[in-house]
C-alpha cells in the first residue's frame, strides 16, 4: 500500500544544497599525478587491495594504475578519490 500527500511539510535539504546555498563553493581542485595513492570505491576482486597507485593518465578520465594483488587496471576517475 503506498501512501500519497497532496502537501509535504518537510522536504529534505542534502549536503551539498546547504553548502551552496551558504555560499561555500564545491569545487574539487585536486590535481592527480603519478605515484599517488588513490582509495577504489570497488576492488576489481575479493583479494585485491582498496588502494592504488597511479601510473598514467590515459585519455580523459582514464587512468591506468597498480593494484596490491591484483596488478594493472585501467580504471574511470568515478571508480577512485584522493588519499590523505
Amino acid at each position: 500500500m503506498a501512501l500519497q500527500t497532496t502537501n509535504a511539510a518537510y522536504q529534505p535539504v542534502t549536503a551539498l544544497e546547504k553548502a551552496v546555498t551558504s555560499g561555500w563553493n564545491p569545487v574539487c581542485k585536486i590535481t592527480y599525478t603519478r605515484d599517488t595513492w588513490v582509495k577504489l570505491l570497488d576492488r576489481p576482486s575479493d583479494y585485491a587491495h582498496d588502494e592504488a597507485m597511479l601510473l598514467c593518465q590515459e585519455a580523459g578520465n582514464q587512468w591506468v594504475m597498480w593494484i596490491p594483488e591484483h596488478g594493472e587496471a585501467r580504471l574511470d576517475r568515478s571508480q577512485f578519490y584522493f588519499v590523505q
